[in-house]
């Protein structure tokens, strides 16, 4: 007799407390169940089942046996869910959590896109820079950029961007232009407010050197966006992905404040929970992000 077949008749008795309700939610004869039973137990050598006229109960060695098939008769059920999801087209809430210049500037433009390719999937993108806890905060993967935190999370790397020091060429004119990161303490710089680091750049010298830059800024906003139109308008320096500057710099907008330094490079990642299943809806949108940001890349935005 299968081996599985005979858990499940028994899992199901002592779900149901008997063998005529076990024989009704398995859809086969109350002698068949019997026969499962009977056969598991002179298999194993034990006795699984207190039988009497009135009730059927696990004997103490049935009980840890039922706990163990139990997870067994489970894990087998989400097996068949999971080629059966497989085989369906990907659909369902798919909920994102993704850090708000990313989202505003490069998502969004490209949602509809997925959308229409995958129409059974409907998306609900809440834009924060905050880390959020995925699994308790109810989200189904995220899109982070630069260090990643050390988490259970899997984590797939869609692109790179860079991160520099610019300012509009009118700027560059009235205030002079750094040399070296040092000047940066004479100059106007506009912050970004929700580093969780305060008002600190942290640079590289040309010598590989990692210096930190403190100030309490002319202007400090927690949108990266606000920033570039605060650059564009002559206002400071601002420390900026390439991904939010890189059309005002092809435009002649603004300018990179100190050439000589080392470009940062920061890795923009898709975030989901572990297992060894990713769901559909949420490989579908991995997927998509890498395929339409493939040819993209530090300065290449």
């Amino acid at each position: 007799m299968d081996r599985l077949t005979e858990m499940e008749a028994f899992a199901m008795v002592v779900d149901q407390g008997g063998f005529t309700d076990a024989a009704k939610k398995m859809g086969i004869s109350k002698s068949a169940v019997s026969k499962h039973v009977s056969a598991l137990e002179a298999r194993l050598g034990a006795r699984l089942l207190n039988r009497t006229t009135r009730r059927v109960s696990p004997t103490e060695i049935g009980l840890a046996y039922y706990d163990r098939a139990r997870r067994v008769l489970n894990d087998a059920g989400e097996a068949d869910a999971l080629v059966t999801s497989m085989q369906t087209a990907p659909s369902g809430l798919l909920r994102i959590s993704v850090a708000t210049d990313f989202g505003v500037n490069l998502l969004s433009p490209v949602l509809g896109d997925f959308l229409q390719e995958f129409p059974e999937i409907t998306v609900n993108m809440v834009l924060n820079n905050r880390y959020v806890e995925l699994i308790s905060e109810g989200f189904d993967m995220a899109i982070r950029v630069g260090e990643l935190e050390d988490s259970s999370l899997r984590a797939r790397k869609l692109t790179d961007t860079s991160r520099r020091m610019i300012a509009a060429p009118g700027y560059f004119q009235k205030y002079g232009r750094p040399q070296k990161i040092d000047d940066l303490n004479e100059h106007k710089l506009l912050h970004y407010s929700s580093q969780s680091a305060g008002n600190v750049w942290k640079l590289t010298a040309p010598s590989g050197e990692r210096r930190q830059v403190r100030s309490n800024g002319w202007l400090t906003v927690n949108d990266g966006q606000s920033l570039l139109h605060a650059c564009i308008a002559g206002l400071g320096i601002a420390y900026l992905p390439s991904f939010l500057y890189a059309d005002a710099m092809r435009e002649g907008l603004v300018e990179e404040a100190i050439p000589d330094l080392p470009m940062e490079t920061l890795g923009i990642y898709a975030i989901y929970p572990p297992g060894r299943f990713t769901q559909p809806k949420v490989r579908a949108f991995i997927d998509f992000l890498a395929t339409t940001f493939a040819e993209k890349g530090p300065d290449n935005w």
